[in-house]
């Protein structure tokens, strides 16, 4: 069957406790629809109960002990995100963690110690003496009282801040002392110089306790759990060789087909690329440029060309390591990347990821359960929903690619010999258009209407397996046999 993903939510949720409750009650629908493996927010406290999980205060803390003001995250309990787990897996859905590594916030205690100012656009450069400075560096989890691990981060474990409490200067200070610097360049971006810092209390790699602490974490956390994967966030900020490192010894002990889907927010293929070959192609990545080739696609209407839809992607060089998504919680609307997928092209981009034959296709929780913040969109579930069942009974076999046209595109999948239906795909930008695709001769004769209903015309194949299949303007239709 065909895997599909969902990323269960989006930034705006309510801070209801509730989340993990709506997920259990939710897995028989997923398994209904054709989901076949969910992503889950970040799921251990942040740095207040309405953190959406990337202000990371304690991996250990999954909803169990009183710290930060709450007990539960912003999703739950412990108790419950476990039950929530088991009862995905009971649907056979497999878990994917969001597991956030670059840095910590919210720390108990300020430290002292010495730092660099840097250039925020260039952090090779500095622009002051080194001093001593006043930070938020120090975590001890006293809510936590040692329970799974009573390790203690200081100063010495990070790279750099943004705050000098001392002075209340603002910035970026790198953090000084025998091994301390950023991440070597070819490691990390080297947007500003390196990108090694992005935020809050930016963590060492470079340092053997933390890299032996993290490595205890994340087997304790995915035994604690049972989760089947992990999305790697940020992790163009992450020491690369500290990451692969990491990769390998969860692989060792918890099975080579432990998943892993890499975040590295970056347009240019060539990035990615890289990243791939490091990890020697073992690893999937988010499709980003794919997701911005939408984005503008969205915001265009007719002048955007659609047969470039696929130029620079992963999707198109890297398919079987590409996780094509039409919207993410940092895609969306107020958000640091934002770089939404206007309503009306959702279903017309839902149609392209679910129904070729490359990458694998990620649901945004927004996009088909609706936006919970100042975006007024309830999202497209009827129209997900009928191009889910698509993909799980039609979306199969050899793709045959029709680009001869700037405005309407389309494709075919032939079917294979479990699924031999197929089904033609045809896309819309501009006016109302048609393309003559061929579904293959065993279908001569057969009469084929649009899944969507968007058009009620009844299609007849002729003896070479050929048809002329129409699409409304600014439309997407999905033809198979009637």
């Amino acid at each position: 069957m065909n895997g599909t993903m969902m990323q269960y939510f989006e930034w705006d949720l309510p801070n209801d406790g509730k989340h993990w409750q709506r997920l259990k009650e939710d897995a028989e629908h997923l398994k209904e629809i054709g989901i076949t493996s969910v992503w889950i927010p970040p799921c251990y406290k942040g740095t207040g109960q309405n953190d959406v999980g990337y202000g990371v205060y304690d991996l250990f803390d999954l909803g169990e002990f009183d710290q930060k003001g709450t007990v539960r995250t912003k999703y739950g309990t412990k108790k419950e995100l476990i039950e929530a787990i088991e009862a995905l897996h009971e649907h056979d859905i497999h878990v994917y963690a969001d597991v956030v590594l670059n840095h910590r916030g919210g720390a108990d205690e300020t430290e002292t110690f010495e730092a660099t100012p840097v250039n925020e656009d260039n952090r090779h450069e500095d622009i002051g003496e080194t001093r001593e400075i006043e930070a938020w560096t120090y975590f001890n989890f006293s809510g936590r009282e040692g329970e799974y691990s009573d390790f203690e981060w200081h100063w010495y474990h990070f790279s750099g801040v943004s705050e000098d409490e001392k002075t209340g200067d603002h910035g970026i200070f790198r953090i000084e002392g025998e091994g301390k610097g950023w991440a070597p360049d070819e490691n990390v971006s080297v947007e500003f110089g390196n990108f090694d810092y992005l935020m809050f209390a930016d963590i060492d790699y470079g340092h053997p306790e933390v890299v032996e602490e993290t490595k205890r974490w994340i087997h304790w956390f995915i035994e604690e759990t049972k989760i089947d994967g992990i999305r790697l966030d940020a992790v163009k900020h992450i020491d690369s060789a500290f990451m692969k490192d990491l990769i390998e010894d969860v692989r060792e002990k918890h099975g080579e087909e432990f998943f892993f889907v890499a975040e590295y927010w970056n347009q240019g293929y060539e990035f990615l690329e890289d990243y791939l070959e490091e990890h020697e192609y073992s690893i999937s990545m988010m499709d980003v440029r794919f997701h911005f080739a939408l984005h503008e696609a969205s915001k265009q209407h007719r002048d955007f060309d659609l047969r470039k839809l696929l130029d620079g992607t992963l999707y198109k060089s890297n398919a079987e390591q590409a996780v094509t998504f039409v919207e993410n919680h940092d895609s969306q609307p107020n958000q640091a990347l934002e770089s939404y997928v206007e309503p009306w092209f959702k279903p017309i981009a839902y149609g392209f990821i679910l129904l070729s034959s490359y990458g694998y296709p990620c649901v945004f929780y927004g996009d088909y359960y609706g936006y919970n913040g100042d975006v007024d969109y309830e999202g497209c579930q009827d129209e997900i929903d009928t191009l889910l069942h698509a993909r799980k009974e039609y979306a199969y076999g050899e793709q045959n690619n029709y680009l001869d046209h700037d405005n309407c595109i389309g494709f075919t999948r032939t079917g294979d010999d479990e699924h031999p239906e197929g089904c033609a795909v045809i896309i819309s930008n501009g006016d109302e258009g048609f393309k003559d695709m061929y579904v293959g001769d065993l279908h001569a004769g057969d009469i084929y209407i649009d899944l969507l209903k968007n058009r009620e015309d009844e299609i007849k194949i002729n003896d070479e397996g050929h048809a002329t299949f129409p699409v409304n303007a600014e439309s997407l239709s999905v033809w198979v046999r009637k």
